[in-house]
């Protein structure tokens, strides 16, 4: 079983074949440049490195969200567009659970937080039993500090990765009365290899989608649909029913 990954969903572009339980290649890039821009030179350098046969894979696995609403749009097109025109189906992994899955076999708590900007996070709650991810708490996005308390009252050692960790590791720090640790780079952010392995699981589960099918969880509105939303209301004349 082949597996082709793609992840735009945060800062980070990637790219990834995983075939059976055996990373063929991965490409990674977390460097100033936009999605749009990289991540299909990245799939074609790929292509040629592994002498791929796009028509071999199984599945595109995809990183579907939460996650920056430009990058997801990316990669959903992009996987979209290569479902369609391969006639293969996708397979849409949660972003916060690829993430979740780096860890595999971590102990106690894994929590990955992105940054969603106005404090808030895109995060869940996870935990590896008997060499399997299981879900505490399903990605949702929260005030980092309603995340800090929850986990506090759970009591139990946690390790954080994501690109909310540089943004709030000294909020952790002062809130956070459990042990806890930071994951290494090599881990802490996107990897289209962790949507593939985690990707491969789901697919044998039969939990695929066609390529028409496909829409990214953004979990909450935009920043341009809150502000319309708000123009909208203050031009409403006084008195008018919402």
């Amino acid at each position: 079983m082949k597996i082709l990954a793609l992840d735009s969903s945060g800062i980070v572009a990637s790219v990834a074949v995983v075939e059976d339980d055996t990373l063929l290649a991965e490409y990674t890039v977390n460097y100033k440049k936009t999605h749009s821009q990289t991540l299909l030179p990245m799939l074609d350098e790929i292509v040629k490195m592994t002498e791929l046969e796009l028509e071999s894979v199984d599945a595109i696995a995809v990183a579907a969200g939460p996650g920056s609403f430009t990058g997801l749009r990316i990669g959903s097109a992009t996987a979209k567009g290569l479902g369609l025109a391969l006639k293969k189906p996708l397979v849409a992994v949660p972003t916060v659970d690829a993430l979740a899955y780096n860890l595999y076999d971590a102990q106690g708590l894994i929590c990955p937080i992105m940054d969603a900007r106005r404090k808030q996070v895109y995060t869940g709650i996870y935990r590896f039993e008997e060499h399997q991810l299981m879900t505490l708490k399903e990605q949702w996005a929260a005030p980092i500090e309603e995340l800090l308390e929850e986990l506090n009252q759970r009591g139990e050692m946690v390790t954080f990765l994501g690109d909310g960790v540089p943004v709030f590791r000294e909020l952790i720090a002062e809130k956070l009365q459990v042990p806890y640790s930071f994951a290494p780079a090599h881990v802490n952010k996107q990897r289209a290899a962790a949507v593939a392995a985690l990707g491969s699981i789901y697919y044998k589960e039969g939990r695929t989608e066609t390529a028409m099918e496909h829409i990214p969880e953004y979990l909450r509105v935009s920043q341009a649909e809150r502000e319309r939303a708000e123009r909208e209301k203050e031009q409403k004349p006084a008195g008018t029913k919402i």
